[in-house]
């Protein structure tokens, strides 16, 4: 074996293990990466940005706050200030009219000013009321009720 191919799988070897380490460095759930990702985070203690622990920031504008996510219903005191909807509407030539890929949306604000968007039914959408306060209950971004001093709208 030549000295300049000996030299050659060396630095082969050499480029792959560096590789390896990196990969394993830097992959998504590795700790150094968490531990490094604690002293190179922009937001403080004291920040006004809201967000919650694992949430991911990227990509967002630091105004807009992470709406959090977990399996048990959250209650929260809110205002309904903005409904929005989704539906394809196909006329055929009978005349025969369908509606398909139905999304209605609410966003409401907290009392602590943080916007909540949360998918609905149909009777729900219509029946929530604006600017009214009341106590809303959502499980993963999708309404279990909304109640308010006269009346309670369940999903």
């Amino acid at each position: 074996m030549t000295p300049q191919l000996k030299n050659l799988l060396i630095m082969l070897g050499a480029i792959a293990v560096i590789l390896i380490i990196v990969i394993l460095l830097f992959s998504g759930k590795s700790s150094f990466r968490r531990l490094l990702s604690v002293f190179l985070e922009e937001e403080g203690e004291n920040s006004n940005n809201f967000s919650y622990k694992g949430a991911p920031t990227r990509g967002r504008p630091a105004a807009e706050p992470v709406q959090k996510s977990k399996s048990e219903p959250t209650v929260v005191m809110a205002t309904l200030i903005r409904k929005s909807d989704d539906r394809l509407r196909i006329i055929e030539s009978t005349g025969r009219e369908r509606i398909e890929d139905e999304y209605y949306e609410l966003v409401f604000v907290t009392r602590k000013g943080h916007k909540l968007k949360i998918e609905c039914s149909p009777q729900a959408y219509e029946r929530v009321p604006f600017n009214q306060q009341g106590s809303l209950t959502y499980k993963r971004n999708t309404l279990v009720k909304f109640k308010y001093y006269e009346d309670t709208v369940f999903n």
